[in-house]
């Protein structure tokens, strides 16, 4: 057992990304946040699920070719194989719980963008 304050973590870009209360070693929990405009690479997971649980804002998950625009409470599971990609193309700030399991440390492989950011 232990306890982590989010506080005591960074957001992997400095005001952006993940930023990781827990990583491994059967799951990964993260608080996720992005700026108006901001995305990160497509990619799929070899063997990890993907959830997205949103708290705030309105994002756009693009899961194998198909846009979905997600608000607060709503909440995505995404397989291992299929292709996302996450962009917040609204003028506020989003901020996401996500979690991937079961953890592999190397299990991103990231692919071309389906959609431009405009």
């Amino acid at each position: 057992m232990y306890i982590i304050d989010e506080k005591d973590r960074q957001y992997r870009f400095g005001d952006n990304g993940p930023k990781y209360l827990m990583r491994g070693p059967r799951m990964a929990f993260a608080l996720v946040q992005f700026t108006p405009g901001q995305d990160f690479r497509a990619h799929y997971h070899e063997g990890m699920e993907e959830n997205f649980h949103i708290l705030e804002g309105t994002v756009t998950i693009v899961v194998d070719n198909a846009a979905h625009t997600l608000t607060p409470g709503q909440f995505i599971h995404i397989e291992p194989h299929e292709v996302h990609y996450v962009i917040n193309k609204s003028s506020s700030v989003v901020r996401m719980v996500s979690t991937l399991a079961p953890f592999r440390e190397n299990d991103k492989i990231e692919v071309e963008n389906p959609l431009s950011a405009g």
